[in-house]
């Protein structure tokens, strides 16, 4: 279906690398007596319906929904899930055809057919909420149910990444029962067809998984329950890793909470495991505020910022500087704010604003939200602070909310300089460009780039060899560059902590850094 060879050649498989490993001889048969396995992180969700997310809830849906294709163990493009099969039919990559398996059920027993899956894409679109999903879709014109069991995705133009687009968590399959057609749900339950239904939620504190009696895919479950547990912070929920009160920690861990357990986790009964990802983090520039949407502005501020100090002295090498929007490890990488900029000068910074008519210090206000990146991020911002008035050019001033309602203020336009994170929807270039520009994007502050959104997307979608579109993505990243409305800050990797009894860890982050909480296991001693 894709020819990915020499893409894969470039990215190389999603890796674990397990730093700490446990010792012994295990087996993964037992459940330690159906004892829930408890995951603690920061990241919690903001909404509980598919069609209203973009963000950090994909990580609950990809537990407790199901979609037509899904990423298996160690793999880096989508195989069918909910679905049998799943192919372009024409020569253009515009029409794709899935027939579901034979004799699908939702959780609470209804049926799983082509007409749930139309229902449960039309309704995303219909809806479209501001920063959500339907940013992904741009390329579908229709959906078909053709019968039970055929739906046919009719796209307005060539897309070989829509394969990509329908494994994301945004594409989960839900009830037509349960979700309005043109509303989202709003009683604060789950219906899905995953390898486990919720059996109780409650909003910023758990979320309690049992394992899905009617599921039919690709996951191979490890453990009978899971119990993900939503902390505040980076303190509090590895506290809790140390106190035995969880088993595991996915998102939240500081950089020092990082090497500690590097250092001197296994004389705590702990373990770390390490998985490359191409997560990055980045600021966000407001076209409608007074300064930010000066060019000038934007550009000397990416002059003034330095990098490698932000990750040498707030995040302890654990993360690497980035100069372009696509990561490393992805085609279309680049060094283009490095190539342009150079190393951090308040006298280049200076003379981009004069040359502009800006001789007064520029007053900024940066926002960042509290509980949704770990720790770092509060010192993050105010290292930020700390290089930009360094400068004698800008004044600045911080702000922060916690997560929920730092999303919608960023999506109603509210922040005139705001800091975001991006974990991948999947593993290709078009995902670090496509979602950030045309009128409808994630960042809520539409970016009209018709050069990018017209042309270089479109032409790069009719490509089925990932390689093969190197040039078109060093051209949309010129231009990003040359707007200089998004700038990148370092690029990441995730870390899992865990008890030693737990095993699994290496297996659990799939290549959109989302963890399969199936794959964890309690460990027995033979």
């Amino acid at each position: 279906m894709f020819k990915r060879d020499r893409y894969l050649r470039q990215v190389g498989a999603i890796t674990s690398i397990s730093l700490v490993a446990g010792c012994g001889v295990f087996s993964s048969d037992s459940s330690s007596d159906g004892k829930p396995i408890v995951v603690g992180t920061t990241s919690g969700p903001s909404t509980l319906d598919p069609a209203a997310s973009w963000d950090s809830s994909w990580e609950l849906f990809r537990n407790v929904h199901q979609t037509l294709l899904n990423f298996p163990v160690g793999a880096s493009e989508p195989e069918p899930d909910a679905a049998e099969s799943c192919r372009f039919t024409d020569r253009s990559s515009s029409v794709y055809s899935c027939k579901l398996r034979e004799g699908l059920k939702f959780s609470n027993g209804h049926e799983l057919d082509a007409k749930a899956v139309k229902h449960s894409i039309d309704r995303i679109k219909k809806i479209n909420v501001n920063g959500g999903p339907a940013g992904l879709l741009t390329s579908l014109s229709r959906v078909e149910a053709k019968n039970d069991r055929e739906v046919v995705f009719h796209l307005n133009q060539p897309d070989a990444t829509f394969p990509f687009v329908l494994s994301t968590p945004a594409m989960s399959i839900v009830d037509p029962e349960e979700y309005p057609a043109n509303k989202l749900r709003t009683d604060g339950k789950i219906t899905g067809a995953g390898p486990y239904r919720l059996q109780a939620y409650k909003e910023g504190e758990r979320a309690e998984l049992v394992k899905n009696d009617n599921y039919e895919g690709i996951a191979e479950r490890r453990n009978n329950a899971v119990t993900i547990r939503y902390f505040p912070g980076s303190s509090e929920v590895v506290e809790a890793l140390k106190d035995k009160r969880i088993d595991v920690i996915y998102r939240g861990l500081g950089a020092s909470d990082i090497v500690d357990i590097q250092d001197s986790g296994k004389a705590q009964g702990l373990q770390l495991i390490e998985n490359p990802t191409t997560e990055i983090s980045y600021l966000v520039f407001n076209p409608k505020d007074q300064w930010a949407k000066k060019p000038e502005v934007r550009k000397a501020i990416a002059q003034v910022v330095d990098r490698p100090a932000l990750v040498h002295n707030v995040y302890k090498d654990t993360v690497e500087p980035l100069y372009s929007m696509i990561p490393k490890g992805l085609v279309g990488h680049t060094t283009g704010f490095f190539d342009t900029f150079g190393v951090p000068s308040a006298s280049k910074a200076k003379q981009i604003l004069v040359e502009g008519g800006i001789t007064e210090r520029v007053p900024l206000t940066l926002w960042y939200t509290t509980d949704r990146y770990g720790s770092q991020t509060k010192p993050a911002f105010e290292e930020l602070k700390r290089q930009l008035e360094a400068s004698d050019l800008f004044t600045v001033r911080l702000k922060s909310r916690p997560w929920k309602t730092y999303s919608e203020g960023y999506q109603k336009g509210e922040y005139p300089v705001f800091g975001r994170g991006w974990f991948p929807d999947f593993p290709d270039a078009d995902n670090f460009i496509a979602p950030f520009v045309g009128e409808q994007n994630a960042l809520g502050t539409p970016y009209d780039t018709p050069e990018i959104t017209d042309k270089l997307i479109p032409d790069s979608r009719r490509e089925s060899d990932r390689g093969a579109v190197a040039t078109e993505f060093e051209k949309a990243q010129q231009i990003l560059l040359d707007d200089a409305r998004l700038l990148p800050l370092w690029q990441g990797k995730q870390h899992v902590a865990a008890n030693e009894e737990i095993g699994g860890a290496e297996n659990a982050i799939d290549p959109a850094t989302m963890m399969a909480m199936w794959e964890l296991y309690w460990k027995t001693s033979w």
